[in-house]
């Protein structure tokens, strides 16, 4: 095996991060809750709006022609999906320069 770092962890990317095991912890923890909160995002609109409240909504009104729950279902969830990547990566950023681990 030759001495290339790759294993290592604190090496992963090509360099030291610098960071504290504790600092890791926290970053990885931040980390962890914004995408837990996220995919309960991606998951509660195309499961309650989309189905569970799918009647209600297509009681509401409509877009473009196609009842406003079936919209959410098939579009909404779409853009959604679409927004919290967008998010997920500025919030990424952010938290990078946050712990000095930002891409150069």
């Amino acid at each position: 095996m030759s001495g290339g770092g790759g294993s290592n962890p604190q090496n992963a990317g090509g360099g030291s991060t610098g960071l504290t095991d504790e600092k890791r912890r926290e970053y990885w923890k931040k980390n962890l809750t914004v995408i837990g909160i996220l995919m309960g995002i991606w998951a509660f609109v195309p499961l309650v709006l989309g189905i569970l409240l799918g009647p209600t909504l297509n009681e509401i009104g409509s877009i473009g022609g196609y009842p406003l729950g079936f919209f959410v279902a098939q579009q909404g969830s779409i853009y959604v999906f679409l927004a919290l990547i967008f998010f997920y990566a500025w919030y990424m950023n952010r938290l990078d320069r946050q712990f000095g681990v930002e891409e150069d």
